[in-house]
């Protein structure tokens, strides 16, 4: 998995390599409620641009579910989503692409019945001008578009060491190289904001070490929210982590700073535990360096 060159746009040219991030996503004292039951309660935190922002936190914190506040999946009770300036009400899943948003879930979520390439080309469908069903299915008014989504997507999958697996299907294939699919089907749309739930979820150390190096590069041309067990992935690449536990944020600040918060190691441990302790240490990692 090396790292990402950018693919070329719709009109068949590369966007510019120095593309600096400048959205915002201010997520601001999000509550949700299922039935009777809290699972946040008052949780803000802002991705700025160009940052790679943490959520941890022990088991049933509630970072899924915030996650999928800003995924559109989950309506939140209380609070607001405002990005790029601009507050988003009612916001559905559909509605990502468009505002320059792509996610990846726990799953790898690809389409069975279409190829490793087709899968990706759903990723780049905002960029197709004669409509994206068209362009997928080969209708005879939109060959070049085609041609321009399939030049995309193999680029994606080229720079994920996938482009070999591009006939296969998804049922076919290890469940890192699906992993690794799902992820070039949402960078193939060049995203202003990317999100991540559990990237690092069945991969190798070696492929999560690329997996590392991935996001830091990415976070020179967008935004990423990253969601993730692993604490030496989340110490080595986040620039600022938000710390959940039981649906109510509990820290928040640098790797460093979240690494000697007590409360943070309480939450994880479920008592009190000495200011030295490193809370990568509680997943049994080394902690990893912070790319920043």
């Amino acid at each position: 998995m090396g790292p990402l060159a950018q693919p070329p746009d719709s009109s068949g040219s590369t966007p510019h390599q120095d593309r600096s991030p400048t959205a915002r996503l201010e997520m601001t004292g999000i509550s949700v409620a299922f039935g009777g039951v809290k699972a946040l309660t008052d949780v803000s935190l802002t991705v700025e641009p160009g940052q790679v922002h943490g959520l941890i936190g022990p088991n049933g914190a509630g970072k899924t579910t915030m996650f999928n506040v800003a995924c559109g999946l989950v309506r939140a009770t209380e609070g607001r989503i405002v990005w790029r300036g601009q507050e988003l009400r009612r916001l559905r899943p559909a509605q990502l692409a468009g505002l320059g948003i792509a996610r990846t879930l726990q799953g790898v979520g690809l389409f069975p019945g279409l190829t490793v390439l087709e899968n990706v080309m759903v990723g780049a469908h905002r960029h197709a001008r004669a409509g994206f069903f068209s362009a997928l299915f080969a209708v005879p008014t939109s060959d070049a578009d085609e041609a321009r989504l399939r030049e995309r997507a193999v680029a994606a999958l080229g720079e994920l060491d996938a482009e070999g697996y591009a006939a296969r299907y998804p049922g076919s294939l290890p469940y890192p190289v699906q992993k690794r699919v799902a992820l070039a089907r949402a960078l193939v749309s060049e995203p202003e904001l990317l999100l991540l739930d559990e990237p690092a979820s069945g991969l190798s150390e070696d492929e999560m070490r690329e997996l590392g190096d991935l996001i830091g590069h990415l976070s020179g041309r967008m935004s990423v929210l990253l969601v993730e067990h692993h604490m030496d992935l989340v110490m080595r690449v986040c620039d600022h982590i938000t710390v959940l536990d039981s649906g109510k944020q509990i820290a928040a600040g640098t790797p460093q700073q979240v690494q000697n918060d007590p409360a943070v190691t309480e939450a994880y441990l479920g008592d009190a535990v000495d200011d030295t302790t490193d809370v990568s240490e509680l997943a049994g990692t080394d902690g990893g360096t912070h790319r920043g």
